[in-house]
Parts: structure tokens; sequence; C-alpha cells
């Protein structure tokens, strides 16, 4: 069976992260970026999502570890705010 592309696999991730406590916190983001990372470059599809997910995220409070993270991703890897 052919791997899934890697932007369903980071929308299919972030669930849990909304689902059990509502915000995003170092380790899944680290899982998310992990994911993205997987092939060495942030295509497009994945900016996309991750774009989605990181505003989402920010809908809630944010620990400064993980608001300092999603800066630093967007800024390294293009990812709209």
């Amino acid at each position: 069976m052919a791997q899934p592309k890697s932007h369903l696999e980071i929308a299919l991730a972030s669930i849990p992260v909304f689902t059990n406590d509502g915000t995003l916190d170092v380790a899944e983001l680290q899982k998310l970026l992990d994911l993205a990372l997987r092939d060495q470059i942030v295509d497009d599809d994945e900016k996309r999502v991750l774009g989605n997910i990181f505003k989402q995220a920010e809908l809630g409070t944010l620990d400064a570890d993980v608001k300092r993270r999603i800066d630093e991703a967007r800024k390294l890897h293009g990812i709209s705010a």
C-alpha cells in the first residue's frame, strides 16, 4: 500500500490535539513538524495544513515555547500566518 500524503497525515495527527485538551503542546507540535520534514522539505500542501493548525492553536492560549516554535517554523519554512 502506498504511503499517504504527508499533509493528510499531518491533518489527521492534529485531530487529537484539539479533541483531547484543545491546546497544542511542544511534543504535539514537534510530531506534526516531523511528519512535514520527513522528506526534508515542507511542500505547499504541508504549509497550508500546518498554517491552518497554527491558526487554530492560536485561538486558544499557547505556551511561550509553543508560540516561539510556531514563529520559528513560519519563518524557516514560509508558512503563512
